[in-house]
């Protein structure tokens, strides 16, 4: 039967309506907003084409700023700026620059502006991988940016860094860490057999001190170094607390990167009575035959399973 709309059905899609409207007015971007209460954020115009000159009339000028030869000028790759506009996709439409006679004010210029400004422009590509951190990073935080390590036009060392390679770049910042690479002992990263983004990510990580791997420093020790992973029936309390608590992965003058001389590294815990703490100094290595301990591998040569142990009598770190 064919029913004639009443009052209640009116009023029903009267208020369907309103809430349409309302869900409508809500999703859609605005351009302005109540006092105190920011815009949302609407997207940029599209550059009118007729404001980029192309890359051959920057070069008229610009001959000592070419990219040749580096990532950027792979133009096979879409993300690249060779693949777009060029010197433009980074620096801004350039007829008003170059119709001005290269008026500065009317380009972008990367190496005026603040790190943290230039590095908005970097990370508009840079934005995935390795790099998806960067932006709250230690390194952001503290107004180090991506040209404060990196030189598109007058790269000396690879990705586009500005000293030769990394210990040097890193150097000019962390001086004291890099130094200790210079001491005596085996250094890995001094032979070339690790770089510091072996182990650091240097634009973000989710680890501290940048770490790549994990989220402490044993789990990015351990990401090499397995075998002291564990877990252990026995475990030795400094190593399931941290490393670095032992070892300085940076470099020193003892064996094994320790943090000091055996046995005066494990005296900084064991400090009660007798053996094995005794302090071995000089009165006693001329009158005990406990000052062999002092020479060689000295609490290792019996406490080898340092790092820990699954033997059922390994409380002591024996073999």
């Amino acid at each position: 039967m064919f029913m004639l709309p009443t009052r209640t059905h009116n009023r029903a899609g009267v208020a369907i309506i309103a809430i349409g409207l309302a869900i409508a007015a809500f999703c859609l971007p605005s351009t302005a907003s109540a006092a105190g209460t920011p815009a949302r954020v609407v997207a940029a115009p599209v550059q009118d084409a007729g404001e980029y000159v192309g890359q051959d009339t920057c070069v008229t000028c610009h001959e000592d700023q070419s990219y040749k030869g580096t990532t950027h000028a792979l133009a096979s790759n879409p993300r690249t700026p060779a693949a777009g506009h060029g010197c433009e996709s980074c620096h801004g439409p350039g007829k008003a620059h170059a119709e001005a006679g290269g008026d500065t004010t009317k380009i972008v210029r990367l190496g005026q502006l603040k790190p943290q400004d230039a590095s908005v422009y970097c990370t508009s590509c840079h934005d995935r991988g390795t790099h998806a951190l960067w932006a709250g990073s230690q390194h952001d935080q503290r107004n180090v940016g991506c040209i404060s390590c990196h030189s598109v036009h007058a790269p000396k060392g690879a990705k586009l860094l500005k000293a030769a390679n990394q210990t040097a770049q890193c150097a000019t910042c962390h001086k004291n860490v890099t130094n200790k690479q210079n001491r005596f002992n085996h250094m890995p990263v001094r032979e070339g057999k690790l770089e510091c983004t072996s182990c650091h990510n240097v634009h973000g990580s989710t680890n501290v001190k940048l770490l790549k791997v994990g989220t402490t420093v044993d789990e990015a020790c351990t990401s090499c170094h397995a075998e002291k992973r564990g877990p252990f029936l026995w475990e030795h309390a400094p190593v399931a607390n941290a490393c670095v608590t032992c070892h300085d992965p940076h470099g020193t003058n003892n064996d094994r990167m320790l943090q000091a001389k055996l046995p005066y590294l494990c005296q900084r815990c064991h400090v009660t009575s007798r053996h094995p703490p005794t302090v071995y100094e000089g009165f006693l290595l001329q009158n005990s035959t406990n000052g062999n301990k002092i020479f060689g591998r000295s609490c290792t040569v019996c406490h080898q399973q340092i790092h820990g142990s699954n033997a059922p009598s390994g409380k002591a770190f024996l073999r």
